[in-house]
């Protein structure tokens, strides 16, 4: 019979059976899930989006030019950049107060509004853009009480921002959400019994906190607002130099089987967006390294 000075320690034998659990993974190794991820990335984005540049480089630089970098393009370009950035800067001031009421508040019919914010990811965009425009047209609901201000919203980029709205408010609420739950109150609180003002709470210790969540939310809202195509055709009268987008500017091209300009703009409006977004994920990691510092 061995004597207790010989047996193990619970603790001891505890934490090599421990160790021994976490040196094993759940998931396969990294080498088998890296090469699926490397893999299923090609598949579903790499490899689609390659033919783009290979496409536009058969074509001569000249070529190239004339189609990507037209006078009607570089208008398509800024119709779709220009109205995506002021609807993403509207849904990031306005979302962040929704998240902020559905967070901080409890109020009768919560639920309902909480669903409502999530009815842009259900509703097919055709139908936003239909709606959206009986709405705001000149003898719509809300159209024909604004026309006689001179305020036109339907057929032209005012139109297109509101669409982009619609569809870019979800992303972020649910970016900024999650963050707003996790801070405590009491923080705010122990600032209030400091005598810091509300705005110097919001601009010090809330809106540094949440500034990551909400550059996610903004980048997601204009990403998809720049290739927004369903909701926007209806209700920006797709007028050449005024209201046209860019997706609708390829679709265009595609139509005349001109493959060569369409791939020429595709181009400019891929290089062009994930310049942006490397911009914007350049700030939130500065910002996320600024407050951990």
């Amino acid at each position: 019979m061995s004597s207790p000075l010989q047996m193990p320690a619970p603790g001891l034998a505890a934490e090599t059976r421990g160790g021994s659990r976490r040196s094993q993974s759940i998931i396969p190794g990294f080498g088998l899930t890296m090469g699926l991820t490397i893999a299923w990335l090609s598949l579903i984005v790499l490899i689609p989006l390659s033919t783009v540049f290979i496409k536009s480089a058969g074509m001569g630089w000249a070529e190239f030019v004339a189609a990507g970098l037209s006078p009607r393009a570089i208008a398509a370009y800024k119709v779709s950049f220009g109205t995506a950035f002021v609807a993403a800067i509207i849904n990031a001031i306005f979302g962040l107060v929704t998240a902020w009421v559905l967070v901080r508040y409890q109020f009768p019919g919560k639920r309902i509004v909480n669903a409502l914010v999530d009815l842009p990811f259900a509703l097919p965009t055709a139908v936003a853009g239909i709606a959206l425009t009986a709405i705001y047209a000149g003898n719509g609901w809300v159209g024909q009480y604004l026309e006689p201000l001179g305020i036109a919203v339907a057929y032209n980029p005012i139109g297109i921002t509101v669409a982009l709205i619609f569809i870019g408010l979800p992303f972020i609420v649910r970016s900024v959400e999650p963050v707003l739950e996790d801070m405590s109150a009491e923080v705010e609180e122990a600032a209030l019994s400091l005598g810091a003002r509300p705005w110097q709470i919001f601009f010090r210790i809330i809106l540094p906190a949440i500034l990551p969540a909400l550059l996610t939310g903004f980048a997601l809202a204009f990403a998809r607002g720049v290739g927004e195509y369903g909701s926007v055709i209806f209700i920006a009268g797709n007028m050449p130099f005024e209201s046209e987008i860019a997706p609708l500017l390829i679709v265009t091209q595609l139509e005349q089987y001109n493959y060569a300009a369409a791939t020429a703009i595709a181009t400019v409006m891929l290089v062009a967006s994930f310049a942006m977004l490397l911009l914007i994920n350049l700030i939130q990691a500065w910002s996320r390294k600024r407050m951990d510092g």
